[in-house]
């Protein structure tokens, strides 16, 4: 159990775990990973004899994580101690973890939350779409993403590398135990409405947006990639409309559409390279494929001959304006050439440089 100031309810909480070990005779023990209580939280921890972990580090993150660690057990089932779950119902997760399953997540829509237990736009609005977004970005599973009961085996979890320090935690766990392959069910439990009398420590607008934060920032596919596809496409067929119409200004807007199109590309495949290297994300088989095939040399080709053939159309553009004696110009016909023109030069040129900053990264990946 995380702790942060948690006196008026911590000995009911480790009061029910303590009766649910010895009533269905489980081998376990209650830890209290603390993270700097200024209240009785402590002693209280002591005094039920449940074991006490001081974590420094400060976040809901950090105190799990240093639970996670100190933790004795082959099994590990967590919740807050604020006793909005019941301790005395944990049968269901330990037969699944017992099953094999690596993570268990409770499910608060199925089991029920009862009245006042969840704030509304908690329970209408935020867990839901975010919910949604983590089952659409990474097929997960999990139709409760923030459920704070869970239980899941030590080692499966601590393979994982967990990172992050407040809230987003419970995102992270889901997130990578989907993307590392873990077997993962979920059970129905109830929420309860808290035992406290003051404000609990999540922050609605702050901590949803941590959430939703970490599942972009782990999704390149649909931060960058997905995006940069539909603009490019979208930027090439008005370009093609346009360059038959006589509203060419147009053009400009859609040329930016390709042009920060390609770069979100980019962005995507120096996301998701960089995450596979420091461990972030798991090794992805069909990208390493993509890079095996990719040469330096034939980025640097691909780049050359876009900027040769927008230099050749600038030389043509230049020569109708000589022909008009460097005057006055018909913008319809001039920009025609010129917005194309610096559009292939400026992609000729990302592509380059682009292959050489990729080249990096596969030095390390070879290696």
């Amino acid at each position: 159990m995380p702790c942060l100031n948690e006196a008026e309810t911590l000995a009911t909480c480790i009061k029910k775990a303590q009766w649910y070990l010895q009533e269905y005779q489980v081998k376990g023990e209650v830890v209290i990973a603390d993270n700097g209580s200024t209240d009785k939280s402590q002693e209280i921890a002591l005094e039920m004899g449940a074991r006490l972990v001081k974590v420094k580090e400060k976040g809901y993150g950090s105190a799990l994580m240093g639970g996670i660690i100190a933790a004795k057990g082959e099994y590990i089932i967590m919740a807050d101690a604020d006793d909005s779950y019941d301790f005395t119902g944990l049968n269901p997760f330990l037969e699944k973890l017992r099953g094999g399953y690596d993570l268990v997540m409770g499910n608060r829509f199925k089991g029920g939350i009862k009245e006042g237990a969840m704030p509304f736009l908690h329970k209408y609005l935020g867990n839901p779409v975010l919910t949604r977004l983590g089952k659409l970005f990474f097929k997960s599973p999990c139709n409760d993403f923030h459920c704070g009961l869970r239980g899941f085996r030590k080692q499966a979890i601590l393979n994982l590398n967990l990172r992050t320090t407040g809230m987003e935690f419970a995102s992270e766990m889901v997130v990578k135990s989907t993307l590392n392959g873990l077997k993962i069910t979920e059970v129905p439990t109830t929420l309860s409405p808290d035992g406290r009398s003051r404000k609990p420590h999540l922050r609605t607008w702050r901590d949803g947006w941590r959430h939703l934060r970490f599942l972009l920032l782990y999704s390149p596919r649909w931060l960058f990639l997905y995006p940069g596809f539909f603009l490019m496409l979208m930027g090439l067929v008005a370009t093609i409309v346009l360059l038959a119409s006589p509203r060419v200004h147009s053009l400009l807007y859609s040329a930016t559409a390709i042009i920060i199109g390609f770069q979100l590309v980019n962005f995507a495949i120096f996301t998701k390279v960089y995450a596979m290297q420091e461990g972030l994300l798991p090794p992805d088989k069909k990208l390493f494929k993509l890079l095996d095939r990719f040469t330096l040399e034939q980025g640097l080709i691909l780049g050359i001959i876009l900027f040769i053939l927008g230099g050749i159309t600038s030389i043509f553009a230049l020569f109708q304006w000589e022909a008009t004696g460097f005057g006055l110009l018909n913008p319809v016909l001039t920009m025609r050439l010129v917005i194309p023109s610096v559009t292939s030069i400026a992609l000729g040129l990302q592509i380059i440089f682009s292959s050489f900053f990729l080249s990096v990264f596969q030095l390390k990946i070879k290696q």
